[in-house]
């Protein structure tokens, strides 16, 4: 089975199909993971993108079946360099040929992944078609050119229907904005003794504190922040709301999270040329003075000097390109970070940012 790569600007890569023979256009995104393929596929963040991995060899250690971030794959594609169909691995139910099968995914391979990446990093992201179906390049050509790329993927990237989850201890209600939550998120929160009350997009403000929770938690998720309107006006109501003493509601918000919160204050939000996507991402934390490596998958970044003027400090920085990772309120409990701190995949370095949640509701303080 053939597969082709074509891109906007008329590049085309060509190798070899796996797992479904079908058609997808998406966004052409790199990630420099080097484990984790299973996770990040199934991260909603990744919804409407076809994702091309950095690390030459995927697949070796075939799929498992709890490794999955939400209910299936998200991201449309799959590119990468070499594919491994007989994986070893005592959690193993299948290689990931049969899983893009079962998922209705396509995937290409026997490309050279290096050269799309630095085309990536030098043009920037781009749309694509991926295919493993017999179509040349004229009909590629006329489908790309034909297709519109959403970017309002967090409207249906969550649940439909409010959602509860228990915790064993249950010490602390929860509301999560969900807009694309891993499952990795919601387990470090349960885990801390947060029973979860997770919200479909759209829900208003008044309807989350009628709940009465002792916090707010904003979720990652896929597509351009501004297009999150509803979300943003309620993020813009619970800060308004949020205070520290005996009525307490710290807000927390990670990824997507991270963006709306900037928005919600009056802030700005902005592309990245090819976003950050990986395991393997410096951050520092001001606050603490070091610095951390950390999980990350977004395209879009916060403007710093707009939030400044609207209330928040900047507490994380990018270590690769100064970008805005993290930001606190200066008179609220409330707080962000752009990158994932339950680490799924990835490094642990920044599970201490649930536990300072868990502080907050406690009524510690910033």
């Amino acid at each position: 089975m053939k597969g082709i790569v074509y891109l906007e600007d008329g590049t085309v890569y060509k190798g070899k199909g796996f797992g479904h023979k079908g058609t997808k256009v998406g966004e052409l995104v790199f990630n420099t993971a080097m484990t984790g393929y299973q996770k990040t596929m199934t991260d909603p963040s990744y919804m409407g993108q076809v994702i091309a991995m950095t690390y030459p060899l995927i697949g070796n250690y075939g799929i498992n079946d709890i490794d999955n971030e939400s209910e299936g794959i998200h991201a449309f594609g799959l590119v990468v360099k070499d594919v491994c169909f007989k994986p070893s691995n005592w959690r193993c139910i299948m290689n990931i040929d049969e899983w893009l099968k079962n998922e209705k995914i396509p995937g290409v391979y026997d490309v050279d992944t290096r050269e799309i990446t630095r085309k990536i990093r030098s043009k920037g992201t781009q749309k694509c078609v991926i295919t493993t179906e017999n179509l040349n390049v004229e009909q590629l050509k006329l489908i790309c050119d034909e297709a519109e790329l959403d970017n309002k993927q967090m409207k249906i990237a969550g649940v439909k229907t409010v959602k509860e989850l228990k915790s064993e201890n249950g010490k602390f209600k929860v509301a999560v904005m969900d807009l694309g939550v891993k499952k990795s998120i919601l387990t470090e929160l349960n885990k801390r003794g947060c029973d979860l009350t997770i919200f479909p997009y759209g829900t208003d403000a008044n309807t989350i504190l009628d709940m009465h929770p002792d916090g707010v938690f904003i979720t990652n998720g896929p597509g351009d922040p501004e297009a999150a309107v509803e979300a943003i006006e309620t993020t813009k109501k619970l800060i308004l709301e949020s205070s520290y003493g005996s009525d307490m509601m710290p807000i927390f918000g990670i990824c997507m999270g991270h963006q709306l919160i900037g928005l919600a204050v009056g802030g700005k939000t902005f592309k990245l040329k090819y976003g950050h996507r990986g395991c393997n991402h410096g951050v520092f934390d001001k606050n603490t003075g070091k610095s951390y490596i950390t999980s990350q998958n977004h395209g879009y970044s916060v403007n710093a000097e707009s939030v400044i003027l609207n209330g928040l400090d900047i507490t994380h920085l990018n270590l690769n390109d100064g970008t805005v990772e993290g930001m606190e309120h200066i008179s609220k409990p409330v707080f962000s970070v752009q990158f994932h701190p339950e680490s799924s995949p990835g490094p642990n370095d920044t599970r201490y940012l649930f536990d300072k949640f868990i502080d907050l509701m406690e009524g510690g303080k910033l």
